[in-house]
């Protein structure tokens, strides 16, 4: 039995900025789902089992950033956040409230097809093709379990997005060793192109806000400066 299609919620003001990314979307056999304001965004997400959301910032009624982060009080979807310009303020602040990347106007198309089949394939398929890892990573009261995607903080549960729980995972699978922004870039998504290394350090700092208890004098993910990061050795 063949495994539906993912359905991908689509949320842009403009009817023709949905149609020149919804058909490539759709010829690459994805359901998408169309919103045209962030109120309407909120209605299809609930209405529908959405896999991914591909958001605009600037939106009527809620803006991209609201939609973002009410999504993610209550969901873990990947989100691919999309700005009109190249503002750094926007990006970084999509990615505080949880967005798991980034893409700004106007890209090609073949960017944004690549950037959302990386998304849904590491969602979907979180182990890399031949990679040996335990199902299950434990370290001191710190437990991620890999099959199940849940982690646990001293017994308790600890809700992380995509992006964070696959960069947990990459980091703690191999505690000690220093893995640069780049290479954490293409851990998670294959590649590093397009993508600011400096976005790895805000998803750091919210690993940090959740799993550490002084987020400023980490115990488990340290900084090599200079470099970028390591999970603390057992």
């Amino acid at each position: 039995m063949t495994e539906p299609a993912p359905t991908i919620l689509l949320v842009d003001d403009e009817d023709s900025v949905r149609k020149v990314l919804a058909f490539p979307l759709e010829r690459d056999g994805f359901i998408v789902v169309q919103a045209a304001d962030g109120e309407e965004a909120l209605r299809q997400f609930a209405a529908h089992t959405i896999d991914l959301v591909v958001l605009d910032i600037m939106l009527p009624r809620l803006d991209g950033l609201e939609v973002c982060k009410r999504l993610r009080a209550t969901s873990t979807v990947p989100i691919i956040m999309l700005t009109a310009r190249d503002d750094e303020l926007d990006k970084v602040i999509g990615l505080e409230l949880g967005a798991d990347d980034y893409i700004t106007k106007p890209f090609s198309i073949r960017e944004f097809r690549s950037r959302v089949r990386a998304l849904l394939r590491r969602a979907k398929a979180p182990h890399t093709p031949g990679e040996e890892q335990a199902e299950r990573l434990e370290h001191d009261g710190l437990v991620v379990d890999i099959p199940r995607r849940t982690v646990e903080m001293r017994g308790a549960p600890v809700q992380l997005t995509y992006v964070e729980f696959e960069l947990l995972r990459t980091l703690a699978a191999q505690p000690g060793r220093v893995f640069s922004r780049r290479m954490l870039l293409e851990a998670l998504w294959k590649s590093a192109d397009y993508r600011d290394p400096r976005t790895i350090d805000v998803h750091v700092r919210h690993l940090r806000e959740k799993l550490e208890a002084e987020p400023r004098t980490p115990e488990f993910i340290l900084t090599v400066r200079g470099v970028g990061y390591r999970f603390r050795e057992r």
